[in-house]
C-alpha cells in the first residue's frame, strides 16, 4: 500500500511538472511571437531597393569611388547600346576626376550622390551625415550646374539617422536589389549568372567602375538584360517621386496603385 501510494504520488508530480513545463514553453513561444510581430511592424526607415511596377523596366547603376581609368570605355559601351544609367559619385572622386564627371553628365547619364568621403555612415551623427551629402552635392553642382536628389550611402549602410539625413535634404535614398559583385573580380559571365534567374521588373542593379571586368563585361550584361525584354532606365525614371510607400523588404510601391 505504501509503495502504491508513492507511485501514484510520484506520477502526479510528473504530470504536474510536465504540465507546468508545457505551459511555460507555450508562454515563451507566445511572447516570442509577439516580439516578432512587433519587430515586423517597426517604423524603421528604409532606402528604395526596388520598385513595384507592371512595366518591364530596370535601373542600372554605377558607383564611382576608385579610379577613372575605364570611364571612357564604359561611356562608349553605353552609347553603343543606346542606354542611359545612373552614376553614384563620391565627392572625393569628383575632386580627382572632374572631367570624368562632366563627360558622364554630357553623355546624358544621371548623376547621384554617393557621399563626400565614403565613410561608414552608420557611425556618424545626423549632422555629419547631412554634411557628407551637402559637401558632395556642392562639388557635383559646381561641375554639372545642378543639384542632385538621389543618394546612395557608402557600403550599402543605412539606419534611421542616415535615411533621415537624406530626407531632410529632399533626397531619395537608393539601395539595390541585385549586386553583380563586379568589385570581386568576377567575369562578365559570372556577373550574368547572378542576375539571370533573379532579374524582374523594377530591379535596381549595382555595378562599379574601376574594377577588373566591369568595362569589358558591360555590353554583355546590357544585351542579356535587353534579350529578356527589359528596358534599362535611369533611377529617376524608375522610382515614384510622390504618393508612394516602402514596404519592409525595401520595395517602393505606389499608394492606391
Amino acid at each position: 500500500m505504501f509503495l502504491v501510494f508513492n507511485k501514484e504520488k510520484i506520477t502526479s508530480y510528473v504530470v504536474a511538472f510536465s504540465t507546468v513545463a508545457i505551459l511555460f514553453t507555450l508562454s515563451v513561444f507566445a511572447n516570442n511571437n509577439k516580439t516578432l510581430e512587433v519587430s515586423a511592424q517597426t517604423n524603421e526607415k528604409l532606402p528604395i531597393y526596388n520598385v513595384q511596377t507592371n512595366e518591364n523596366k530596370i535601373a542600372l547603376t554605377m558607383n564611382c569611388a576608385w579610379n577613372a581609368d575605364d570611364i571612357d570605355s564604359i561611356l562608349e559601351t553605353l552609347k553603343k547600346c543606346d542606354v542611359k544609367i545612373t552614376f553614384f559619385i563620391v565627392g572625393d572622386w569628383a575632386d580627382k576626376y572632374p572631367e570624368a564627371v562632366k563627360k558622364i553628365y554630357e553623355n546624358g547619364h544621371e548623376i547621384g550622390n554617393h557621399s563626400n568621403t565614403h565613410p561608414h555612415v552608420n557611425k556618424l551623427s545626423l549632422e555629419s551625415n547631412i554634411k557628407e551629402i551637402q559637401n558632395c552635392n556642392e562639388k557635383l553642382k559646381n561641375i554639372i550646374g545642378e543639384d542632385i536628389n538621389l543618394y546612395r550611402a557608402p557600403y550599402g549602410e543605412y539606419n534611421d539617422t542616415v535615411v533621415t539625413a537624406a530626407e531632410k535634404l529632399n533626397y531619395y535614398t537608393i539601395q539595390w536589389s541585385l549586386d553583380t559583385l563586379d568589385y570581386t573580380g568576377v567575369t562578365g559571365n559570372q556577373m550574368w549568372e547572378r542576375l539571370d534567374s533573379k532579374l524582374k521588373s523594377g530591379d535596381i542593379i549595382l555595378m562599379h567602375n574601376g574594377t577588373e571586368h566591369t568595362a569589358d563585361s558591360l555590353e554583355l550584361i546590357i544585351n542579356n538584360i535587353k534579350s529578356k525584354g527589359y528596358e534599362i532606365e535611369k533611377v529617376s525614371n524608375l522610382i515614384y517621386k510622390k504618393d508612394y510607400k516602402i514596404n519592409s523588404q525595401g520595395t517602393q510601391t505606389k499608394v492606391n496603385q
